[in-house]
Parts: C-alpha cells; structure tokens; sequence
C-alpha cells in the first residue's frame, strides 16, 4: 500500500508575508499548498505493516511555489521562496 492511499489530497492557498530580497519591500503573497490531511480509517486490503505506518502517518502541508515575483512595480524580479519550510506538519 502507498502513502497516497492514506491521506486525502487537496490544494490550498494560503497569504504570507515575504520580503523581496533584491528590493527590500515586504509584501503579501499567496502561496500554493498540497495539503495532505490523514484519512479517518485505514482503507481495506492493508496488512501488519501498513496498519504501523498509518498509525505513524500525520496530516502535513507540501509547498508547490517555489519562485515567487515581486509585486513593487519598480522590481518585478522572480525570486526563491526560502523563508518559508517546503513542508509543514498540521
């Protein structure tokens, strides 16, 4: 059984403020998640091994931006979403 069998997937957008390191300007962006929520039972057909893995399992969040531009007019620079974890748990 895989990972994906114990988790439901959905995408999520959630504001943070980052600030853009060629300009200075902090500013709110939106930022792109797959969160990734534990399912409330163990689906069928899993075995011994499988039912020590889901009790395991934890609901988490994976970063899908990862380059994000600059909203001051001025810049408008692509750069690197570094200050913030590609993966959270919930």
């Amino acid at each position: 059984m895989e990972e994906r069998d114990f988790f439901d997937e959905r995408p999520e957008s959630r504001t943070h403020t980052i600030t853009c390191p060629h300009c200075g300007q902090p500013g709110e962006y939106e930022v792109s998640w797959l969160v990734r929520r534990k399912k409330a039972q163990l689906p069928r057909g899993a075995d011994d091994r499988d039912r020590a893995r889901f009790a395991k399992a934890q609901s988490y969040m994976v970063r899908r931006d990862d380059m994000l531009g600059c909203k001051n007019i001025r810049c408008r620079k692509r750069f690197d979403v570094t200050s913030i974890q590609s993966v959270a748990f919930i």
